[in-house]
């Protein structure tokens, strides 16, 4: 598995993995501010993939790369590819691309009541990473609780 920037070819796969977690994160497949924030980070080098020999991608990572307060903008691990090292590589990639301190980096994952906040074990995932939990912010789509989670960068 490697972690590398994403182009235009990966997009199909980004709406692939999008297709996974509408049921978390709202509807996203069919939705046009999704493709064209995807093709923006294309373009902008801040889009990551994780990928291996088959076709479809294990991972894709969209990443707000301004500074001082970076962003997780939106990240997906493949159902098949969870709790293998996919998202670890994808933000060890990220923080090495785009992050210089100091600073923070900050990723709106579920709230601690939220289903999706167990089954992806999102929260435990960000708190492995060093994030801490801050502020509650609005709701996702879905009517979900949603929370910021910060990592302070030296």
């Amino acid at each position: 598995m490697i972690a590398r920037l994403a182009g235009e070819q990966d997009f199909d796969g980004f709406l692939g993995l999008a297709a996974q977690v509408e049921h978390w994160f709202g509807p996203m497949v069919e939705d046009l501010g999704f493709h064209d924030a995807v093709h923006k980070h294309i373009r902008r080098s801040t889009a990551l993939v994780a990928v291996s020999s088959g076709p479809d991608l294990l991972g894709g990572l969209l990443f707000g790369a301004k500074v001082p307060t970076y962003h997780v903008r939106w990240l997906v691990v493949s159902e098949q590819a969870r709790r293998t090292g996919v998202g670890r590589a994808l933000m060890a990639d990220a923080m090495r691309r785009f992050v210089r301190g100091p600073g923070s980096v900050e990723v709106v994952t579920f709230g601690a009541d939220h289903p999706g906040a167990f089954v992806s074990s999102a929260r435990a995932f960000y708190e492995g990473l060093g994030f801490l939990p801050a502020e509650a912010v609005d709701p996702g789509p879905e009517g979900g609780s949603r929370q910021v989670f910060r990592l302070a960068v030296a």
